[in-house]
Parts: C-alpha cells; structure tokens; sequence
C-alpha cells in the first residue's frame, strides 16, 4: 500500500509562497538533524527449525544452517503479507478493513487537517491583502463646536474603497520555521495513518486466525465428546444388562460432561472474535456470521520463515518510529518559531483606493489614493513571556528527542519479541504432535486393556482427558505459530511503503 503526503493545491501553494519569500535564507533557533542511533550488537533470539534430534538435556535441536529449512524473510515478502495465507476471505476482509474501518477513516481524516494546516502555513510567505469600502453619511449643528461660528449646519457623503496590503519581511526566519514544523507535522500524521493500516491490517489476520484455531479447538472437543460419549454409552448398556460396573459409568458420565461444558465458552469465544471482525472491517456484529461460521477444510500454517537481522534502517522506516521522528522535527521548527518572538518584525504596508464626498465622482483620477512604506514592531518588554514560550518549545523538543528514542527501544524490543515467540513456538509444536500421537496411542491401549480386564477404568479416562488436552494445546500452538508471524510482520513494519 502507498500513501501519498500532499494534497496537490497544498503542494502548489507552497512552492510558489518559498519561492517568492526565498524561505531557504538564515533563520533563527536550531537546525534540524535526525539523531543517530545506535544498534546492540547481539545475536538474534533464533531458536533455528528444531529436528528429530535431542540436545544433552533433551530438549530438540535445531537444524544446522546447511540443512535449515526456512526460507529468509524480506522486504518484499513482507508487502501484502496475508497473500501468503492463501485464504480468499482473509484477502478480502483486509481490503474491506482499509475501506470501512472507522478508526482507519478517522485517521485519515487526521491527515487531511494537517495537509490544510500545512497549506496556511504556506500562505504566512505572501501578502495579505484586504478589500473594502465604507459609506459615510455626517451631520453637524451649527452649535456643535465643529461648526462653531460657521452658522451654517453640515450635511455631507463620504465614499472610500481600496485595498489594504501588509507584507512581513520574514528576516529572522519565524515564518519559514512555522512552516518547516507544519511540514515534519504533516509527515507526522502521515505516518501515523500508516501505522493504523499497519495495525489494522495485522489486527484483522491475527483475529482471523485466532477465530480459526477457536473453531478448530471445537472441533476437537466435539470429536472427543463423541469419542467420550461412545464409551459411556457401551459401559452403561453393560450395566443395564448387570454385567458393568456402576463406578466406571459414573466416572465416564462426569468425563463427558467435563468435556460438554467446555462447548459453551468456545462458542462464546467465537462469537466474540467474528463481532470483533465485522467491527474491524467497519459493518454491524453479526453482518460476517454466514462468511465466518464454516470452518473451511484447509490449514493456515505456511512454511517457516526465518531472519538475517533485524538492520537498523527497517525499524527507523516503521511507521509509528517514523512519526516520532517527524514529530521530533515539527518541534524542532517550533523551538525556531518561538525564538524569532523575541526580534522585530518588519512589514512593508500599502493602501490603494479611493476616496469622493461624491458617488459620481469616486471613479474618477481624481479620487485616487494610495500610499506604501515600511514598518516594524519589536515587543520590548513581555514580562518574561516570550522567553518561557520559548523555554516550554526546548522542553517540548527534548520530551520528542526522548520520545523518538523510546520508539526506536520498543521497535527492537517487539521485533526481538515476536522473533523469540515464532522460531520458540515451533518446537513446542514438534513435542505437542510427539505428545497427541502417543495419547491417541494410550487412548486405544487402555480401552483394549480394560475390556480385557487388565486394567482399571481409570487409565481409560486419564487417556481420553490427556487426548483433550493435547489434541487442544497442539492446535493452540498452531495457531499461535501464524499469529506470532503475524505479529513479526508488523514489528518489522508490516510491509508498508509511504511517498515522503
């Protein structure tokens, strides 16, 4: 997705006002530099792609990088990041999301009032001009002391109309620094909006999937409630016929109703997560049901990724460290704009009109009128004001500096996080599916040993609670595979271009 930064009048306005005004002259307060940040130089937390094989304590081994399987994810594998899902209505419940969501809308909004700001700032470059006109009509009694000893009483017209122009000569810099924080400011709000598509964007696939592993975690209970109910069905027509055992069916009775009670908070857990995407995606709870209720027979697990590095230049380009940065910038200019307070300003001023005691004659040469001449003001004493304008701009650019830095610290943190999470996740897989094979094996053997009478109802039910158990956790863990790649995507930027 790219974003453009300028609205085109904005654009316009503002060249044409640099040019005229030679807004890249000398300007007071600090020039503007991004601050240099350093990278730890530390190994990523790369668990590698675990193998068969067991380390000294038993936990797996990863794969030598020769036989590393993982493809390297890249900048470009990152762009439209939930193709790769292969999942139709995936693709289309972000594309409506970008469209629709209101939060996305309003941030865009955001953008749209600083562009406006931007081209006000622009117009401070060029002269304000003003129209108009009055109509003036006088009386004066003789007794007044303007007509005294005149003995004559006054009526008369006065017509006046011209316009007014006043220019600043922006010497010391205040306008072209109230511009330059305009600008970083506008930048500001346009990496912020695409930090919301970022964040959006990865909302919509991690509630996706998390509603997937939810619905697949129903099916599991309900495959084990039917495995569960099978067997107290046998073992309580043995009873009815005198040959069963009354404890057994007691413990198989409270084994499935464990398991049915699990039912409900699944299917509440569901409803929450499909409202939570038809808000998402900007339409009314329950709009997406009759899209999102079938769990579609497919698999969103897709082929382990793996980084080289997490280099500095891609967590400066995020688009919520980007902001920081360019908010840093707008304060920057602002520290500028409120040290030229404290010199003269000088104007060039004009008046061109004109001016009759006679309607018929206002048109006339000889009503012209017209003056221009400088002027300049200088607040010569404030109480100290403008310097603690000035002292809360530094304040305000030290607070952003710090701000910035934060961002850069929490990029990395959540990069490293998420890494951690995704490449960890896959060996705790490998051992829930070693764990569920082996507890569908137990499931058999003990329903095999107790009909034989070899062992007691109670291994059957420790196997069919384990399997639950299992089966669930491995399921779980799939889905926490996608929804930590998920989360390194957006850690990692999330795939987003944006024209400066």
């Amino acid at each position: 997705m790219k974003l453009e930064t300028g609205l085109i009048g904005a654009a316009a306005i503002a060249t044409l006002a640099i040019g005229v005004a030679g807004c890249k002259g000398w300007a007071v307060g600090p020039d503007y530099k991004e601050p240099e940040i350093q990278a730890a130089a530390v190994p990523l937390p790369d668990a590698g792609f675990p193998t068969t094989n067991k380390t000294e304590t038993g936990e797996f081994k990863a794969a030598e990088a020769k036989d590393d399987p993982r493809k390297e994810i890249t900048a470009e594998s990152i762009r439209s990041w939930w193709n790769q899902f292969n999942d139709d209505i995936l693709t289309n419940l972000v594309e409506a999301a970008v469209s629709n969501n209101l939060t996305f809308l309003m941030a865009q909004q955001r953008l749209l009032q600083a562009r406006w700001l931007l081209v006000g700032s622009a117009a401070d470059f060029l002269p304000k001009t003003t129209l108009s006109g009055t109509y003036t009509r006088s009386a004066a009694h003789k007794f007044t002391s303007s007509r005294w000893g005149s003995n004559k009483n006054y009526h008369g017209d006065h017509w006046k109309s011209g316009f007014d122009a006043t220019w600043e000569i922006d010497i010391f810099g205040g306008t072209r620094r109230a511009y330059e924080s305009a600008e970083a400011a506008m930048d500001a709000a346009n990496w912020s909006l695409a930090n919301a598509w970022v964040s959006l964007t990865s909302e919509i696939g991690s509630q996706y999937i998390s509603l997937r592993t939810v619905q697949e975690r129903l099916r599991v209970a309900r495959a084990n409630l039917k495995l569960q109910s099978e067997t107290y069905d046998i073992l309580k027509s043995r009873l009815d016929s005198g040959i069963g055992d009354e404890l057994a069916v007691n413990q198989a009775k409270y084994n499935v109703e464990q398991t049915r009670a699990s039912i409900p908070n699944l299917l509440v857990q569901e409803e929450r997560m499909m409202n939570s995407i038809a808000i998402l995606t900007g339409t009314m709870p329950g709009a997406l049901h009759p899209l999102l209720r079938d769990l579609p027979e497919r698999d969103w697990l897709i082929a382990p990724q793996r980084l080289a590095g997490i280099p500095l230049d891609t967590i400066r380009m995020r688009p919520d460290v980007k902001a920081a940065e360019r908010t840093l910038a707008s304060q920057v200019a602002a520290v500028g704009v409120a040290t030229s307070l404290l010199f003269p300003k000088f104007y060039i001023n004009g008046t061109f009109g004109l001016d009759s005691v006679e309607a018929n004659r206002l048109f006339r040469r000889h009503a012209f009128l017209a003056s221009i001449g400088p002027s300049f003001s200088w607040p010569i004493f404030q109480g100290g004001n403008l310097v603690a304008n000035m002292k809360v701009a530094e304040a305000k650019m030290d607070e952003a500096a710090l701000q910035y830095e934060l961002a850069v610290q929490t990029a990395f943190e959540e990069a490293r996080n998420a890494y951690a999470s995704y490449t960890q996740e896959y060996h705790r897989y490998q051992s829930l599916q070693g764990a569920v094979k082996a507890a569908r094996a137990a499931v058999d053997i003990s329903n095999d040993l107790y009909k034989n009478g070899l062992a007691d109802f109670n291994n059957v039910l420790d196997a069919q609670r384990s399997l639950l158990t299992l089966e669930e956790a491995l399921t779980i863990s799939r889905g926490s595979i996608s929804t930590d790649l998920i989360a390194l995507y957006k850690a990692l930027g999330g795939g987003i271009t944006v024209e400066e």
